[in-house]
């Protein structure tokens, strides 16, 4: 792992300093808390007319400018995305989460909310990065998934980010649009981005003042404070050795550009939340239980620059199951963790890291050995390309037989999928939501007898028994699951774990 991935890893799991606030069970009031069950939680929203205007600039700026003043901040991501909850990371010391109706249900929309901010510690300000246009949602659901219909069921202000390079008197036109196109979305305010000039910025301004949406800063063009791209947008912030201080830079342009009281008085006057927080013990009910052994078996989770990607609800899950989720990083672990009962890898890029992947040779080794020993083993995404013969050429683990190699076009989408068969992930029948966000193909022809998943009716994926236990130990599949909206997954995937360890302690006796 690299001295940056390691800082990240760092800032991640370290406490946040003394908070100016804290988060309670209930509103603090001269008297204590008022309202049984509810929650203060000072949020707002960044959103925009449509990709391209900055929300990611702003939403991280802004979490990384409110933490430079000591508060407790914790960053959420509408959707799926899985690049930008990284840069919140960096911006926050807390994992970025996501808050997504599709993946988890629109019930679980608030209690997320409420469990993030409560889960890394006090928090004075959640704030919350919208996706694509406000009301951009599911293709085909009216605006279901969309900015504006998490923060309708958070009642959570929205802060708008307008990119303003190629036009003036325009940009109160959008404004006014987005601030009355549906009732219950409130738009509270609006940062200017990429103005050209002092001319263009009071053009501009003066024209919004008609909306009655105040502007709270204006962000002059600046490239330096831009994160590149590539094939599937943003480059995640564990493959940037240069994140760190782009964040800095964010925080220090953010705070001299735009009006921060402002953006807490907004944020402070969101309603409390009256709903529990999520709690994975509770969501798992019975699964929850401490490990038959007496120990708890070790989860071993990819890491790293090439897997960058699962969902934090995930490790949390799992811990609430009885296991130990341990990462470790394909590109340089030699071995697997010791004592590992179960394998999950996750999303990332091994397209971009294949030589390096490959070169590691060892592990790849043991994994193949682990896999065909009957291993639990769940691969989305880029853990399925690990898991195949090979990836543009360069040899993989060869647990599946299939190759993966880029794509001509970017496959990008929600996804409703069908177990067709029993496996370590699930029971035949089950109807999970998902996505998909991949540029690169497999080869073969997928059947739907050992396929992982059934996508609208189509076979994605291999669930495969390589050890003949007579249920497939192995489930990997380009559909990303968020198991916070599915924790039947997650209690299937730590009772074959459980099984797997209490199998190979007995093994180990007898020998």
């Amino acid at each position: 792992m690299s001295a940056f991935s390691s800082a990240v890893d760092a800032a991640v799991g370290s406490a946040i300093g003394t908070a100016l606030g804290r988060l309670s069970a209930g509103p603090a009031g001269p008297d204590g808390p008022d309202v049984p069950g509810a929650t203060a939680l000072p949020r707002l929203v960044v959103a925009a007319p449509g990709s391209g205007h900055g929300k990611t600039t702003v939403a991280t700026g802004l979490m990384a400018a409110l933490r430079a003043r000591g508060l407790g901040v914790s960053g959420f991501k509408v959707g799926p995305d899985f690049i930008d909850p990284g840069y919140h990371a960096l911006a926050t010391g807390r994992p970025g989460r996501n808050l997504d109706p599709f993946l988890c249900g629109q019930d679980q929309v608030a209690p997320l909310l409420v469990h993030g901010a409560t889960a890394g510690g006090p928090t004075d300000v959640a704030v919350v990065e919208g996706v694509m246009g406000l009301f951009d949602g599911r293709i085909g659901g009216d605006g279901y998934a969309s900015t504006a219909h998490v923060a309708t069921l958070t009642r959570t202000p929205v802060v708008l980010a307008l990119d303003v390079s190629h036009m003036t008197r325009t940009a109160a036109a959008i404004v006014h649009g987005l601030a009355t196109f549906e009732p219950g979305v409130r738009v509270a305010g609006v940062v200017l981005n990429k103005a050209a000039s002092g001319r263009h910025t009071r053009e501009v301004w003066s024209a919004l003042e008609a909306t009655g949406v105040p502007v709270l800063g204006v962000l002059p063009r600046d490239a330096g404070i831009e994160a590149p791209s590539r094939h599937l947008g943003l480059v995640p912030a564990a493959e940037r050795e240069e994140a760190a201080r782009s964040v800095r830079l964010l925080a220090e342009r953010v705070a001299e550009h735009v009006d921060l009281d402002a953006v807490l008085s907004i944020a402070r006057s969101a309603p409390d939340l009256e709903v529990p927080a999520w709690d994975a013990a509770t969501v798992l009910g019975e699964a929850a239980r401490p490990a038959p052994t007496g120990r708890r078996p070790v989860v071993a989770v990819a890491g790293g620059r090439a897997f960058t990607f699962r969902y934090a609800e995930t490790d949390e899950l799992l811990r609430a199951a009885g296991l130990e989720p341990v990462v470790f990083d394909p590109l340089h672990a030699r071995s697997l963790p010791a004592g590992t009962a179960g394998l999950y890898l996750g999303g990332g890029f091994p397209e971009v890291h294949a030589e390096d992947l490959s070169a590691n040779s060892a592990l790849r080794e043991d994994i193949l050995d682990a896999v065909r020993g009957g291993l639990p083993t769940v691969a989305e995404c880029a853990g399925m390309l690990y898991l195949s013969e090979s990836v543009d050429g360069h040899e993989m683990v060869g647990a599946i037989p299939t190759v993966g190699a880029m794509g001509p076009r970017l496959t990008l989408g929600y996804r409703t999928a069908i177990a067709p068969g029993d496996s370590v992930l699930s029971v035949a029948g089950t109807r999970v939501t998902g996505h998909e966000f991949h540029r690169t193909t497999v080869g073969g022809e997928q059947r739907p007898s050992s396929a992982a998943w059934l996508l609208d009716g189509t076979p994605d994926g291999f669930a495969l028994d390589p050890a003949g236990t007579g249920r497939a130990t192995l489930h990997a599949s380009y559909l990303h699951t968020h198991w916070a909206g599915h924790p039947r997954l997650a209690a299937r995937f730590a009772e074959a774990v459980h099984a797997y360890a209490v199998t190979t302690a007995s093994r180990r006796k007898a020998s």
